[in-house]
């Protein structure tokens, strides 16, 4: 999977620069880390991070448990929530996924694309739907989801040249990771209008995918039912995705 977008680089200030290096030390597997594993993760001395670990706890960036384990706090997670793109289109989105989540009592997804990556802004769980392995706020490669192979098929050229010449994830013996057969797989997305993932992802989930459009026409997002490979076919959920994307889409115009 590409690297995440984001990292501190170029003309930052030193300060400012070692605090973002610190911040993305924190990942889905590294949710809790003591002094001595953020210094290693993010290449600062010890005293360094010592102090800055001080300042980014007063701040509420960070917080410190009983254990002595640093974690996100509250006011960073408070920070990220007003980015105008993921919140403003989930705000509009809700209404559509929770009625689509009530129908069908299956997951409901919402992405966006960042650079080369799918991130989620907003998930819905059915009750006693498939387990799937995206979070709200997480990334995940364009080219094993429903609504990846969705943002994909949509997004300029030279995106999709970058993420077909790269390295293509594998997440189980059915995920497509030969680019030729991705480059046709998009072809039919872009054709008939939705995207399937089957067992792609993990061995016992289907996606079905379709995209969200702005006033112009431009694909800014995808929604998307994952159900439990067998329970359904994909024709039969595509009309319903399809349905909830068009009124998504309604709802942002």
């Amino acid at each position: 999977m590409a690297a995440r977008r984001g990292r501190p680089a170029g003309p930052t200030g030193p300060v400012v620069r070692r605090a973002l290096h610190l911040l993305d030390a924190f990942s889905p597997e590294r949710t809790a880390m003591t002094l001595s594993e953020l210094a290693r993760q993010s290449g600062l001395p010890t005293s360094t991070t010592y102090r800055m670990l001080g300042d980014l706890v007063e701040w509420g960036a960070l917080e410190r448990g009983p254990d002595g384990a640093y974690r996100v706090g509250l006011r960073l997670w408070e920070l990220g929530a007003l980015a105008p793109r993921g919140l403003g289109l989930r705000e509009l989105a809700l209404p559509t996924m929770e009625d689509l989540s009530a129908v069908t009592r299956e997951n409901v997804q919402l992405a966006i694309r960042e650079g080369t990556e799918v991130v989620f802004v907003e998930r819905i769980a059915g009750s006693g739907a498939v387990p799937v392995r995206t979070r709200v706020g997480g990334r995940f490669a364009l080219t094993a989801t429903g609504v990846g192979l969705v943002l994909l098929a949509h997004s300029p050229a030279e995106v999709q040249d970058e993420v077909l010449g790269a390295e293509i994830p594998r997440f189980t013996d059915l995920t497509v990771t030969d680019p030729e057969v991705l480059r046709r797989m998009l072809a039919e997305v872009r054709n008939c209008g939705f995207a399937v993932s089957d067992r792609q992802v993990t061995e016992d989930a289907l996606s079905v995918a379709a995209p969200v459009h702005d006033q112009r026409g431009e694909v800014i997002a995808a929604v998307s039912l994952v159900v439990r490979h067998g329970s359904a076919t994909p024709h039969s959920l595509s009309a319903l995705v399809r349905a909830s994307a068009r009124a998504i889409s309604r709802a942002i115009t």
